[in-house]
């Protein structure tokens, strides 16, 4: 007997969340298939994948002739029956999008942004976004909402943690505001996770560690491993940002309120203070991006300082997690022979060569949209969870 895969995700032993599962990310094709990777008995299998079908959550598209012997329906998630908000909220921009329930955009806005505004003011304006948004896309039925934000998440909560960047949006309830405004379950995320998501679907997902670092006004990192988004015990991993550097006592003053924070040197609004003080005009991560391609001696050297830091601490996040890819994104990554250089250089010098080995460094290959694909992805993900799947169909 076929048994079934040790590291099949957790839902009901091979129920039909986790047949959902396996055909929604592509590892089969067949009732066949289904058959031999879960173990289960021919009749189980063919019950739940009924179950699936009238369901609406799966379609049969038509025959898969490349499996030896007798052609076989092949069986597809139906990725046209509903659709997810997404939104990435950063601290000076804000990307809203509809997406089908295979991420694919089907509209979007964009625009400049102030975090600062608060919660409030934040949740209206994407309200209004998303509604729009939802019309011009010949308003699909909304399943569910997908958020990041550039802060420190609760994920079981859906409410911001001391937020640095994000004055008076501790503790508020973002997930349950969202729920009560359209109806759907919600899903909050710190904007480093939700990019990290986007990434590695968007061409990782066969890859089984990968870590995502964004440089941007604030720096932050997301890993998922096997296929999971790893959290923490309390949602707090991949807060690079705020680790000390060197002597943190004689450190500039980091948004967080101590001092030597990594954030505080190498960020893009580290770098725009810090040229602002050397009297050159840079009021956004971008004008300094811009400076220092065009070659401005001082942006050069703070762009390369920033790469050299990162750096130093994503060294210590390879040697401890030995990531099989590495992708930085965010303002800061257009600088390619600058910033991206001096991290690779400094990388490289402070690991092993067992942890580096395998490792492949890479700019982001989504640019912009990472977070708003990322959110849409966080809600898709949830919302078809086998677990999420299983409880209601129960119910």
């Amino acid at each position: 007997m076929t048994t079934p895969e040790p590291n099949a995700r957790p839902g009901s032993a091979a129920g039909p969340g986790q047949l959902l599962h396996l055909i929604r990310s592509g590892e089969v094709r067949t009732r066949r298939e289904l058959q031999a990777r879960t173990g289960l008995s021919r009749s189980t299998v063919a019950a739940r994948v009924d179950q699936l079908l009238r369901e609406g959550l799966i379609r049969e598209g038509g025959v898969d002739a490349n499996l030896r012997g007798r052609p076989s329906t092949a069986l597809v998630f139906d990725e046209t029956r509903g659709a997810v908000l997404a939104a990435d909220l950063g601290a000076t921009h804000a990307r809203a999008a509809v997406c089908d329930l295979g991420g694919r955009i089907l509209a979007e806005h964009a625009q400049g942004f102030d975090i600062r505004q608060g919660p409030e003011a934040s949740l209206a304006w994407l309200e209004a976004t998303w509604r729009q948004l939802a019309s011009s896309a010949g308003e699909p039925r909304i399943l569910g909402v997908g958020l990041g934000v550039p802060g420190p998440v609760d994920f079981t909560s859906g409410r911001p943690e001391n937020p640095p960047i994000m004055p008076g949006w501790h503790g508020y309830p973002v997930r349950d505001e969202l729920v009560r405004r359209f109806g759907v379950p919600a899903f909050v995320e710190n904007d480093a996770n939700v990019m990290a998501l986007g990434e590695f679907h968007a061409g990782f997902s066969g890859v089984p560690s990968f870590l995502f670092v964004k440089v941007s006004t604030g720096i932050g990192a997301g890993m998922v491993v096997g296929g999971e988004l790893l959290r923490g015990a309390d949602g707090g991993s991949g807060d690079i940002g705020h680790i000390r550097l060197g002597h943190p006592e004689t450190g500039p003053v980091c948004a967080c309120g101590a001092r030597g924070c990594l954030a505080a040197s190498a960020s893009g609004g580290a770098l725009v203070r810090r040229l602002c003080e050397a009297g050159l005009d840079a009021t956004t991560t971008r004008d300094a991006v811009e400076l220092a391609r065009g070659g401005e001696p001082q942006a050069v050297a703070l762009v390369r300082e920033a790469g050299l830091l990162i750096g130093d601490v994503l060294a210590t996040a390879v040697s401890l997690l030995n990531p099989r890819v590495l992708v930085v994104g965010g303002e800061l990554v257009r600088a390619q022979d600058h910033f991206m250089s001096s991290l690779r250089e400094r990388l490289y010098q402070r690991t092993q060569p067992l942890a580096t080995r395998n490792l492949r460094i890479l700019p982001s290959a989504l640019g912009t949209r990472a977070g708003v694909i990322g959110a849409a992805r966080l809600g898709i993900e949830e919302l078809f969870s086998p677990e999420a799947v299983d409880r209601a169909l129960a119910g």
